[in-house]
């Protein structure tokens, strides 16, 4: 249900999910932990909804001299050219300013930028940040904050998921490190995946047991169990850090049983059961329906869940494609006709239809054509 309320914020362009402090940490941590010098000297752009309230500006702020910056950057989006409308009351923080503009605050964008000490203490920190009204609305597609872009050296946002295939885009122009939030099923998107099999993005540290929690600006209906009405946070378990900065979890390889030990020791039932691996109808590959049943002694091409890339160690496995239904990486074996697919769905299900066959990795369970859910095709690295 969770996954459901991520796809209707972004059928609504409601994407206005504000990331914890906590979680921002963590993944910060990450890179530091491997590269200490990661922001040293670098200019950060935060192209986010609303510094004034984003964790990431006062996280960075915060940290400013402890990791070396050079320069930070916050812009904001203008209310007025958000999709979803709501009441907007500016802070005091904008309203106390000499050049507070209250028609300027609903139609363009703010820039706040961290570089040096104003106060007088010493200390370059949250403090210090100074802010104007951007000449356009904050549209990170804009020219202004295209600019901004390119006197950047890292960038590192919560983007609105339903614009994410054009940030990335926007983003791979740059070419510049990021660290950005998206949903898991942005790893199956044809302008996202070809950068993850050629290693120009993969995914972060992630968040802690795997659990994404946002603050909302507004209540919505919600499945159980995913908002918390004391606390004012969603919860997604479909969300990760997609980045070019490298950590060092990426680098661990996965500790795997052979063939025959999965056979015998398999925490999954279906895997214990078996003499063999199910070998595709379409693909030269077998089926892995488990990251953690893959045969560290197979040789072959595997089709493994989309969740493998969590774990992914670039040194141990190569990813050659997807299974999908446009054969982008040539690995098709077998192409069905538009009768063949209407034969396997007359047979699954007993009335007329379209059993989409060419969508996926295709196994036969008991005479029957079924398909799988989407898989990445692997091979071990000799």
């Amino acid at each position: 249900m969770a996954n459901t309320n991520l796809a209707n914020a972004k059928t609504a362009k409601n994407d206005e999910f504000y990331t914890q402090y906590a979680d921002i940490q963590k993944e910060i941590n990450a890179y530091l932990d491997y590269n200490p010098d990661v922001f040293r000297d670098k200019t950060v752009l935060l192209p986010c909804d609303d510094p004034e309230w984003s964790n990431f500006t006062k996280f960075f702020a915060q940290n400013f001299q402890l990791f070396g910056l050079k320069k930070l950057i916050s812009t904001s989006y203008a209310p007025e050219s958000k999709k979803y409308k709501m009441p907007y009351q500016p802070t005091l923080f904008e309203t106390q300013q000499p050049y507070f503009n209250p028609d300027k605050t609903k139609t363009n964008g703010k820039i706040f930028v961290l570089e040096r000490d104003i106060t007088g203490d010493n200390r370059i920190d949250i403090n210090d940040l100074e802010w104007q009204y951007l000449e356009g609305d904050g549209d990170f597609r804009s020219k202004e904050v295209t600019k901004l872009r390119d006197e950047a050296d890292i960038i590192i946002t919560n983007p609105p998921f339903s614009l994410f295939r054009e940030f990335v885009a926007w983003l791979m122009d740059s070419e510049k490190l990021f660290v950005i939030i998206g949903s898991m099923n942005a790893i199956t998107y044809k302008e996202v995946f070809p950068l993850i099999k050629d290693n120009k993005i993969w995914l972060g540290n992630g968040f802690q047991n795997g659990n994404a929690y946002f603050r909302i600006v507004n209540e919505r209906d919600y499945a159980d169990g995913v908002y918390d009405a004391e606390t004012g946070l969603v919860k997604f378990r479909n969300c990760c850090w997609f980045t070019n900065i490298d950590h060092g979890r990426r680098h661990q390889p996965l500790r795997l049983m052979t063939m025959v030990e999965n056979f015998k020791h398999s925490k999954h039932k279906e895997i214990r059961e078996r003499k063999t691996y199910i070998h595709y109808e379409n693909y030269n590959a077998i089926e892995i329906p488990y990251t953690d049943a893959i045969p560290s002694d197979y040789e072959g091409i595997m089709g493994v869940p989309t969740s493998f890339l969590d774990k992914y160690c670039p040194e141990q496995y190569e990813i050659l494609g997807m299974c999908e239904n446009l054969d982008l990486y040539s690995l098709k074996t077998k192409v069905y006709s538009s009768k063949e697919c209407k034969e396997a769905y007359l047979k699954k299900f007993g009335k007329p239809g379209t059993y989409d066959l060419n969508a996926s990795g295709v196994i036969m369970v008991d005479g029957q054509l079924e398909k799988v859910y989407q898989r990445i095709l692997i091979r071990k690295k000799q």
